[in-house]
């Protein structure tokens, strides 16, 4: 999905580490109550208090500030947690790791310089107005200043790949950091391994335009999403580990704590502006760390620390399905990718390449919960096998105008395992049509509506749905006749067969998926949240 959140080195761990807590003194107790309930959390909450010596975070107050001592404390504390990381993940400690102390306005001033760099921004425009017209964020919903807010409301201190720093902060008292910081020295780890900054996003910056660049960015469009969970997830192994030392058990004894603490971790509550988020950035920003977990525990149950750890780093997975599926990454499962013919012939005279990745796994999960609901997302997005689409942007458009959802057309392929499940995709995706469009209009042929085969007039151009076997086609914004012959050239191109990964090298993964748009700028925000 449109790599478009500032969020991509951002760690949500407020609720995740009331959650880790939770589950570690829920998994330990004899008799523990029914999950889910009040009276459970707050009981497992003490409880994992007393177990394991860890409190819980103190609210933040602008005015309070760490005295010498405690910063002297937290200071001295790092290079006793890098020991203890290195050894959790035997990844080496053979870098020397610079350490500072900030404050509430330095931290915010470090944000808004972050978010205000041009080829950031422009990115996040981008990925936004892609998300608005696949209707994943409402026409009038403003991403960067909601980013800010959430980014300012969070941060609880981060490590630099560019500058090789742990930043900490002097309003949160050393005890309640130290977890923290052992979740950013993973990745200071993982830095002096693969270099963080390149193999975080080893997708092309600019924009394709011709066939052979459009491949490749639908190759690599899921990288980022797909590394993300892998080094947050490593993060929050040894943020658990950390957090439970006292009891002598790793999350690797505690094979039931992965997936209760992915399922608690999704709870919004701790976080009063996330919780107001819309669904996709709800889910794409807690992925990498609620099943990015669960992905790494799945490693460590079969194969090991140096699997797990230096082995995703050097074999990383390629998409969102592997991450929710990790028996698939370890069996070598191939993860399927769709092709994109040469459709520039067709466009490049009255429409500017705009945007361009893929539709996976999770991006259908999170596009179906939407528009259909959290009951019939879970089984169709199981029975996705791809998905691409393509954005262009018209030429003969204003400034101004281009800053609509009306200055684009969009198509969108996806394939599924069965034809009922395509069916019932194209069903949920037409009904949110009315959501989209003040004046949408359907447009039939005779007395019956062939459900396969859907059109549409609305005040941002023809709309088109088609359904083929197990193939869904749908392009909205442009000309019905040039939609016709994008899909006649899009369906001819794709294979009947499970496509294999393309290697473009040694550690290049293929695959891709729409959301990672949110990713991929997060990058410019290299930031833990709490």
């Amino acid at each position: 999905m449109p790599s478009a959140l500032p969020f991509r080195r951002v760690s949500l761990l407020l609720p995740i580490a009331l959650a880790a807590t939770t589950v570690f003194a829920q998994a330990s107790a004899p008799v523990a109550p029914k999950p889910g309930t009040e009276g459970a959390q707050k009981s497992a909450q003490r409880n994992a208090e007393t177990q394991t010596g860890t409190p819980k975070p103190a609210p933040s107050d602008a005015d309070t500030h760490l005295t010498k001592a405690q910063a002297d404390d937290l200071l001295a504390s790092v290079d006793g947690i890098l020991a203890f990381v290195s050894k959790d993940t035997h990844l080496a400690n053979n870098k020397p790791i610079k350490r500072a102390i900030h404050t509430r306005a330095e931290v915010t001033e470090i944000l808004r310089r972050k978010m205000a760099e041009d080829e950031g921004t422009r990115r996040m425009q981008r990925a936004e107005l892609v998300l608005k017209k696949f209707g994943l964020l409402d026409r009038d919903f403003d991403l960067q200043p909601f980013l800010l807010s959430l980014l300012s409301e969070q941060v609880a201190g981060f490590y630099e790949p560019k500058t090789r720093t742990m930043n900490l902060l002097d309003w949160v008292k050393p005890d309640e950091q130290k977890p923290v910081i052992a979740h950013e020295l993973t990745h200071a780890l993982q830095d002096n391994r693969v270099g963080l900054e390149k193999w975080n996003d080893p997708q092309p910056e600019e924009m394709s335009h011709n066939e052979r660049e459009d491949n490749l960015h639908i190759q690599t469009d899921e990288a980022s999403t797909a590394r993300q969970a892998v080094t947050e997830g490593q993060a929050m192994v040894t943020f658990i580990d950390y957090s439970i030392r006292d009891t002598g058990k790793t999350l690797r004894d505690v094979p039931q704590m992965g997936d209760r603490l992915a399922q608690m971790g999704s709870d919004t509550s701790g976080s009063p502006i996330l919780a107001r988020a819309p669904l996709v950035l709800q889910q794409s920003l807690l992925f990498p760390y609620t099943n990015g977990v669960t992905f790494e525990q799945a490693i460590l149950q079969r194969n090991g620390v140096d699997a797990a750890f230096a082995g995703a780093l050097d074999r990383p997975p390629s998409s969102s399905h592997e991450i929710l599926h990790p028996d698939d990454y370890l069996n070598h499962v191939p993860v399927p990718v769709l092709a994109i013919p040469d459709i520039h012939p067709l466009l490049d005279k009255q429409w500017n390449a705009y945007d361009i990745g893929v539709m996976g796994e999770l991006d259908v999960r999170m596009l179906t919960e939407l528009f259909g609901g959290a009951q019939i997302a879970g089984p169709l997005s199981l029975n996705w096998d791809g998905g691409i689409y393509y954005a262009a942007q018209k030429k003969d458009v204003t400034p101004a105008q281009k800053a609509s959802t009306a200055s684009l057309g969009l198509l969108y392929l996806s394939r599924w395992k069965n034809a009922d499940s395509a069916r019932s995709f194209l069903r949920v995706y037409a009904t949110q049509l009315p959501r989209k469009y003040e004046h949408l209009q359907q447009v039939t042929t005779g007395t019956d509506v062939d459900i396969d085969h859907l059109r549409f007039t609305s005040e941002e151009g023809d709309i088109l749905l088609t359904l083929d076997d197990r193939t869904v086609f749908i392009s909205e914004g442009f000309p019905l006749d040039l939609a016709k012959q994008l899909e006649a050239k899009l369906r001819e191109v794709q294979g009947n067969g499970v496509l294999q990964n393309a290697g473009l090298s040694n550690q290049l993964p293929v695959a891709g998926e729409l959301h990672n748009r949110l990713a991929t700028v997060v990058n410019i925000v290299p930031l833990s949240l709490r």
